[in-house]
């Protein structure tokens, strides 16, 4: 049942799931390692009538996916997930090899999207109406009233590659747990990652039959996706051009959107600055700067400018940067070469716009070494466009009030954070931060997958996390008996 997991010639090779059924194509493409460049997947290349097909298939399998008893979901959310335990390793090496993601990254990304399925199975309790006194005005009389939470019935999902496995889990466990059908589009640059856990799915004996498409593809299978009247709901996590097409073709239907940040951070001259650049290290490179949440602009107080910079620059250069493969590498490489070509480009320009190289900026072991600037402007790319890359950048400002306004001076407006020890500049922060989410005393790349998340702005429309996902998937349905 399990044999993808196992060593047999087509071990790297994704199948397509046209609902429960696996089907091959003659035509195949290939994912090179971006650290190798060796081949480490194939994929059939589907076509706008494959993915119309598995549309169709999940129509008629939400027929019984919303009758489906509630302990066979969550049994089933159960079992994917102690079998992914079981895989693990598997699973982390498969990530590495498509993404480069670095091996330690990799393992906790496993325990992450593991967890992100039990938590779903854990909400699924929770998803339930409420009554309604419908006499509590002279207008009304007095009835039996409620409402319930019902499946909207076909669920189209379109994953990045950043988070392959986790982002994947954050919308088909909801989505599947709530009792609709799904079809998956997953990120070209890790389609088997995704077929691996489409797989576990598919294979469960809890499996609800035909629930479950994955199709591969960009342009062509996305926009079939999209412009389809069969999906109710459409959850996209990318970049904001692709999300303003989506938007434009989507018709009548809810769209959820997960975009682009350019998350930045205050450090007070109350914070400890010792914790406050180790922390900013992390989530300035951690995964290469690959993160929505990266943080990309750090504004600090000049009473500490010069002793923060000093500590970035002796964190950053004790990071391992390198092959994905050894345990204790903390950076690998971009996605691909335009991602590099662009992170070099990028620190180029501001240099020659007067900006200063701190540290880094070197290609070591075919990575973007991670990179501290100074001396930026407001209007540079690396300031005011998300990069994507392990590029961060140093601002000293004089007080709370120039930070805040600079950061949310950006039309993206996901998550920020602040180091400070003034509990009255917390609560200011907190009131004056335009963004999704706030962290105090640590940085905006924190997320954790049982909170709500997801931004302002730009930087998207509506929630994931499970609870909240729950509740993009369903619907409501109200009930008045006379």
């Amino acid at each position: 049942m399990f044999g993808i997991f196992e060593n047999s010639n087509k071990i790297n090779e994704a199948q397509i799931f046209m609902g429960s059924v696996e089907e091959s194509r003659e035509s195949l493409s290939e994912r090179k390692s971006p650290y190798s460049g060796e081949v480490v997947s194939r994929v059939p290349i589907c076509t706008a009538d494959d993915t119309t097909r598995a549309l169709k298939i999940a129509y008629e399998a939400s027929k019984v996916a919303k009758k489906t008893p509630l302990h066979q979901r969550i049994s089933w959310l159960e079992d994917v997930a102690d079998n992914l335990r079981k895989y693990k390793e598997d699973m982390a090496l498969t990530l590495v090899n498509e993404v480069g993601k670095p091996l330690a990254f990799a393992r906790l990304e496993v325990d992450r999207c593991i967890e992100t399925i039990e938590l779903t199975a854990k909400e699924l309790v929770a998803l339930h109406g409420e009554t309604v006194p419908t006499d509590v005005m002279p207008s009304g009389k007095q009835t039996i009233a409620y409402f319930t939470r019902v499946p909207v019935g076909v669920v189209a999902c379109i994953t990045p590659f950043n988070f392959p496995l986790n982002l994947v889990a954050h919308k088909i466990a909801p989505a599947l747990g709530a009792g609709n059908s799904v079809v998956l589009k997953p990120t070209p640059e890790a389609p088997l990652t995704a077929y691996k856990l489409a797989k576990l799915f598919n294979s469960s004996p809890y499996a609800i039959k035909d629930a479950l498409s994955v199709v591969y593809g960009d342009v062509e299978v996305g926009s079939t996706l999209v412009k389809s009247a069969i999906p109710r709901v459409l959850s996209f996590t990318g970049s904001v051009p692709v999300a303003n097409i989506i938007t434009q073709q989507a018709g009548i239907k809810k769209v959820s959107l997960e975009l682009g940040g350019n998350a930045a951070t205050f450090i007070d001259k109350s914070a400890d600055i010792k914790h406050a650049a180790s922390r900013c290290v992390f989530g300035a490179f951690v995964n290469s700067g690959q993160v929505c949440i990266s943080l990309q602009r750090i504004y600090v107080h000049a009473d500490v400018y010069d002793a923060f910079a000093t500590e970035m620059a002796k964190e950053t250069k004790v990071l391992k940067v390198g092959s994905p493969y050894e345990e204790d590498t903390f950076m690998g490489p971009l996605i691909d070469e335009e991602s590099l070509t662009r992170a070099k480009e990028w620190v180029a320009s501001a240099q020659d716009e007067g900006a200063t190289l701190l540290v880094g900026a070197e290609v070591i072991d075919g990575a973007f070494s991670p990179t501290v600037m100074t001396e930026v402007t407001d209007d540079m790319k690396i300031v005011c466009e998300e990069v994507f890359a392990p590029i961060v950048s140093l601002v000293k400002v004089d007080a709370y009030e120039e930070a805040i306004e600079k950061m949310n001076d950006s039309p993206y407006g996901l998550q920020f954070s602040i180091f400070t020890n003034d509990l009255r500049l917390t609560q200011r922060f907190i009131d004056d931060a335009e963004c999704g989410g706030v962290v105090i005393n640590d940085i905006p790349t924190l997320r954790f997958d049982v909170q709500p998340y997801g931004g302002s702005k730009l930087s998207g429309v509506g929630r994931e996390g499970p609870k909240w996902a729950l509740e993009e998937f369903t619907e409501i349905k109200n009930v008045v008996i006379c």
